[in-house]
């Protein structure tokens, strides 16, 4: 049959990145845990295509990624790309695959179970000389309470919900989980599914005595991680304000 994506196209206009976009696929990912855990992804896999190719296969795309969608553990990933890049013969292929990561939690007195979301992302890119890179991307929900407003208010303080985001260069294998906990101990206080009174009455007062700002937590954070021993990682902290029309944030960025 003929290939048209093969032919030549002689507008000598390159395109950085074509492919597929948007895909939803059942992925099964390490659990510190459970060793595995399935969920679904959405994925977006590209390629470079060189001026005088007028297309390029988005079948193989699909093709290949199925192949790898039963073990997507981090060091899959790039072996992944690369194995796009050869049969597309690029130069290059990106991928990124975002994904919730559920984790079982225990609340902090009575010990009741609920399933926990943390949103997650996989990026990579693979080159033809062998330059690989790898980011990991977690979003963390926290409760934080505004020390302002505690030290000036005869009592109570605000406090609102917010999402830390990190994003981390992978160099050694990592569990997603410690990040998790090291990012929530940040925070006034973690978020937790289910709290029963005596739960709620703790979380209150845990807060109370941990006021943070959104500086403090990006702050703690980043020392976090530079504990656990990442090189390279940037770290964004947004508050949903409770008595601001507007959000709090900060974030800062580390590279060795």
């Amino acid at each position: 049959m003929r290939d048209i994506q093969s032919e030549e196209d002689t507008r000598a206009v390159p395109l950085k990145k074509v492919g597929v976009k948007g895909v939803k696929y059942p992925v099964t990912v390490l659990d510190k845990n459970s060793k595995t855990q399935q969920t679904t992804a959405c994925v977006d896999l590209f390629v470079n295509l060189p001026h005088n190719y007028k297309g390029t296969h988005m079948s193989r795309f699909i093709e290949v990624f199925h192949k790898y969608h039963t073990d997507l553990s981090m060091h899959h990933f790039l072996d992944m790309l690369e194995e796009i890049r050869v049969k597309l013969d690029a130069q290059r292929a990106f991928g990124r695959v975002s994904f919730p990561y559920f984790i079982e939690k225990q609340a902090p007195v009575s010990g009741a179970c609920g399933i926990m979301q943390y949103s997650c992302s996989y990026d990579g890119e693979v080159c033809e000389g062998g330059e690989r890179k790898f980011y990991v991307s977690i979003q963390v929900p926290v409760a934080t309470l505004c020390p302002c407003s505690k030290a000036i208010s005869e009592y109570g303080a605000h406090n609102q919900r917010g999402i830390v985001s990190v994003r981390l260069q992978y160099n050694d294998f990592f569990w997603i989980e410690d990040v998790i906990e090291t990012i929530e101990k940040c925070a006034s206080t973690p978020l937790y599914t289910l709290l029963k009174r005596k739960d709620e009455k703790f979380v209150t007062e845990h807060a109370y005595e941990n006021p943070r700002f959104v500086e403090d937590v990006v702050r703690e954070v980043y020392l976090g991680l530079k504990k656990l021993g990442f090189k390279k990682f940037s770290v964004e902290a947004e508050n949903d304000e409770s008595i601001h029309n507007h959000n709090a944030y900060a974030c800062a960025e580390y590279s060795e």
